[in-house]
């Protein structure tokens, strides 16, 4: 395993470096496929010109050149072909090693983790976890007690209590009349709005008459 993990850059250099020469290897043959299509060309211009001049053995000539280059041509483009097709193998080579390379780490790295641990251990560590728990669990229902004169109180006796104080308090509203409204919260009314107050009218004064009969039958009622 150690020796593979040694080894490894220098595969990877390997690689890369084949990389790099295939690469150049193409970046060759495309100057070279470059500079065939310009002699193309100019054997095509050579072959018009000896056309508009009537030569016809020489414009043969010119074609035939040009169709030895196009063949070159032809050749450079397949080798250009398998150029990429060896990259594009040899990239995909470097990424499955690659992958199994981290693979095979993480599976080392798991391993260690492992052996670093134990179930007895874990175990034993999660008792305590649990143990501490509950000890301090214990601890703060102890706080929570009451102690002393609240520890006499009774709970029930206060909750009869406040049932009795919410009954009362219930009891007045529903004695309250629903139409009865704040005083505060009367609007008040404009001046100019108010009602004039009458004035109360004065009953007519009894006869003296009356008056006079009777004290005149009092006065025979103490007879």
């Amino acid at each position: 395993m150690f020796n593979k993990l040694f080894k490894k850059p220098k595969e990877e250099t390997s690689a890369l470096a084949t990389i790099d020469k295939l690469n150049e290897t193409l970046e060759m043959l495309e100057k070279k496929e470059k500079v065939l299509q310009k002699k193309i060309s100019v054997e095509i211009e050579k072959a018009k010109e000896f056309t508009r001049r009537k030569n016809k053995r020489a414009a043969i000539q010119c074609l035939k050149r040009k169709k030895l280059y196009e063949t070159q041509v032809e050749q450079l483009g397949n080798f250009q072909l398998r150029i990429h097709d060896q990259m594009i193998m040899l990239e995909g080579a470097k990424a499955t090693t690659e992958t199994v390379d981290a693979l095979r780490t993480g599976a080392l790295a798991m391993k260690t983790i492992q052996k670093a641990m134990n179930i007895d251990d874990i175990d034993k560590t999660m008792d305590e976890v649990n143990e501490h728990t509950e000890n301090m669990k214990q601890i703060q229902e102890a706080l929570a007690t009451p102690i002393g004169s609240a520890a006499d109180i009774d709970e029930d006796e206060l909750e009869a209590e406040l049932e009795e104080l919410e009954g009362a308090e219930l009891e007045e509203q529903l004695l309250q009349p629903a139409n009865t409204a704040p005083s505060s919260q009367i609007p008040a009314v404009p001046a100019s709005q108010r009602p004039v107050p009458v004035p109360p009218q004065r009953t007519a004064p009894q006869s003296r008459s009356e008056d006079d009969e009777l004290a005149a039958l009092q006065a025979e009622m103490a007879l």
